[in-house]
């Protein structure tokens, strides 16, 4: 590999022309043994030299090898045998790269497989109410339906309609989110108003069902995005709604530190599943006791949300009965 480089090429045939012009002036101005002293010398010196370069060039050659192994897709390489110098430092750096270039495969891999599953649960979730508006347009077709039951149909369907609406709406809120393109304004808010604006959404559905609603959230602040921050506390709110028995109670409090700002949101309903509860915040996780039309996003969009904006939240059972949310917004995050 040494004479590969032109470099090296005439590098060596300098040192032979310097070894032959000295051995010339030795021979005019000493004398025969003082020539053959210093070719010996100097041959010695060009032989150590090439020697060298040849071991560089050999090692180099190694780097080529390893890399080209990568190259062809081999997860296994070994730099260990470049211990000092130059070489040792370039094949670090190239090691590391390779590192952070596996960890990257490893990621794309993993996004690939979470992509297609997503597409997939999407794809089931907007198969359902679809196939029974498709449904529901074939009955309707039909000329001896009484008007009750036309009534009856067209109430089913706007139920439909409004319910893929709605899921392609959080679809989309989640898209942003995890594309990064969701921007958050961070204001100083009233707790209060926050909890009111989310509660109006299932203000019906919990009177209907004879649920009762209260809000002990004070005077406390919170510095968040007031209509993203609405949209998360209330799809826990409806969680929570939808959980609670009739002529239940859902509750929402407050506090706050000089840490952090804490809302509690709970019912008294018979709570959530021992193995439900740690997968309760995952994308299209139904539980066991689980509405038939549930999705299963809500809970998981509030989290993206929260967590959006470097706070945490939680979800545990109460000792007397019923569920308990716990989201915390710090004042200081370092």
């Amino acid at each position: 590999m040494i004479f590969r480089n032109k470099g090296s090429k005439y590098l060596l045939c300098f040192a032979l022309v310097i070894i032959a012009v000295t051995c010339g002036l030795q021979y005019v101005f000493f004398n025969e043994r003082a020539v053959i002293i210093t070719a010996v010398g100097e041959i010695l010196i060009t032989i150590c030299y090439v020697a060298a370069t040849c071991f560089r060039y050999r090692k180099i050659s190694n780097i080529t090898y390893e890399i080209d192994k990568i190259l062809d897709g081999s997860s296994k390489i070994n730099f260990k045998s470049f211990k000092e110098g130059e070489l040792a430092i370039l094949s670090d750096r190239v090691e590391k790269l390779v590192a952070i270039l596996n960890q990257q495969k490893e990621t794309l891999k993993k996004d690939k497989i979470y992509l297609s599953d997503s597409i997939a649960d999407i794809s089931h979730q907007l198969k359902t109410p679809l196939t029974a508006i498709n449904l529901i347009l074939i009955r309707m077709r039909k000329s001896d339906l009484s008007r009750e039951e036309r009534m009856s149909l067209i109430r089913e369907l706007t139920r439909l309609t409004e319910r893929t609406q709605w899921l392609i709406s959080v679809l989309l809120k989640i898209s942003k989110i995890d594309t990064g393109t969701l921007v958050m304004t961070k204001e100083k808010i009233s707790v209060s108003d926050l909890v009111k604006k989310a509660y109006e959404p299932v203000a019906v559905a919990m009177d209907l069902k004879n649920q009762s609603f209260i809000c002990e959230c004070g005077e406390c602040s919170v510095n968040a995005d007031f209509q993203w921050t609405c949209e998360a506390v209330a799809n826990i709110i409806k969680n929570c709604m939808e959980h609670t028995p009739e002529g239940g109670t859902v509750k929402v409090s407050a506090s706050e530190t000089n840490i952090y700002t804490e809302i509690v949101i709970e019912d008294n309903g018979k709570g959530i599943d021992p193995e439900d509860l740690p997968h309760i915040f995952e994308r299209f996780y139904r539980g066991k006791d689980s509405d038939p039309n549930s999705v299963g996003i809500g809970l998981a969009l509030a989290r993206m949300i929260i967590t959006g904006q470097e706070g945490i939240i939680k979800a545990q059972n109460k000792r007397d009965g019923g569920a308990r949310f716990i989201i915390r917004f710090y004042k200081m995050v370092v």
